[in-house]
């Protein structure tokens, strides 16, 4: 009894004391502290720290995880639009040998620089040919497109409508393409069986190499 009597005292007495510790304690002055406080202090700054760490470990590879999870996506989407290219592999082939030609025939309608002066002869002999008058034949400012040149010509003749309708249609089948644009139709004052057309007739051609190093040149290309 004596034993459990002196046990008591002694649990009492450290009770006591502990809890003396934690009396009268400066919050501003924890380093001031009694050694118990100042350790329970140091142990729940540094659980508290950890704490901050972890969640924000967390938080980045939460982050990280929605991206990945959205970049699979994205390489899902890339890998099936591969997938459907690799089968239509032979068709596409196909397509591209058929623009190849197609882009092939329409060079051939383009002239080059050199050129330009029979076509030019082309079309005037194409309204002599249908017995229209030319009062006007004149080839305008050429224009530098991104892959050919544009030549606007000035035109104005006389003749009957059945001419220039025909003349209009041999300007159609010509090699070369040629347009015509901006037509304009009046009667002649003096014969009412004959007409007068003014209008723009447009051809184009190809760049030499010289245009073309200047259009790389102008858009900061080297040759």
């Amino acid at each position: 009894m004596a034993s459990m009597s002196a046990a008591n005292l002694d649990f009492k007495q450290i009770q006591s004391k502990l809890q003396d510790q934690f009396a009268d304690l400066d919050p501003n002055d924890p380093s001031q502290w009694p050694t118990l406080p100042r350790n329970l202090l140091y142990i729940a700054v540094c659980a508290a720290v950890i704490a901050a760490l972890w969640f924000a470990w967390l938080k980045n590879s939460d982050d990280e995880l929605i991206a990945e999870k959205a970049r699979e996506v994205q390489l899902r989407d890339e890998y099936q639009k591969k997938l459907v290219q690799a089968v239509n592999l032979d068709a596409l082939r196909k397509q591209l040998e058929q623009v190849k030609q197609y882009v092939a025939q329409l060079e051939k309608q383009l002239p080059s620089r050199a050129e330009m002066d029979a076509l030019l002869s082309d079309i005037n002999q194409a309204g002599i040919g249908r017995s229209l008058q030319f009062e006007l034949f004149r080839p305008g400012q050429v224009t530098i497109k991104e892959y050919y040149a544009e030549l606007p010509i000035a035109i104005k003749v006389t003749g009957s409508y059945h001419d220039m309708g025909l003349f209009a249609a041999d300007i159609a089948n010509l090699s070369r393409i040629v347009t015509l644009s901006n037509l304009s139709l009046a009667p002649v004052a003096s014969r009412e069986d004959l007409l007068t057309m003014d209008g723009t007739a447009k051809t184009f051609r190809y760049l030499d190499p010289e245009e073309v190093a200047l259009q790389k040149k102008a858009k900061g290309i080297n040759p």
